[in-house]
């Protein structure tokens, strides 16, 4: 599970196969959540956030979004 980014309180990250469409994990102390990057940024699930820094993290996904997408390609040699 690369650690691709660490922003504040969060852990930004891949789970190495799990499924093929882009997304990225985000970790806090006690949360989880996972978003899609394609084709546009969206929440598939999330653990313990509230709201709050639900709407924070989208945000930060959203501006980091490209280069998200660039790191997951090469991290998985697409």
């Amino acid at each position: 599970m690369p650690t691709i980014l660490i922003l504040e309180k969060y852990r930004f990250f891949f789970n190495s196969r799990e499924e093929l469409r882009m997304h990225v994990h985000v970790s806090s102390s006690e949360a989880t959540a996972k978003f899609w990057l394609e084709p546009i940024v969206s929440l598939s699930n999330s653990y313990n956030f509230n709201t709050k820094d639900l709407k924070e993290i989208q945000k930060i996904v959203e501006d980091k979004q490209d280069e998200f997408i660039i790191t997951w390609k090469q991290h998985f040699n697409q």
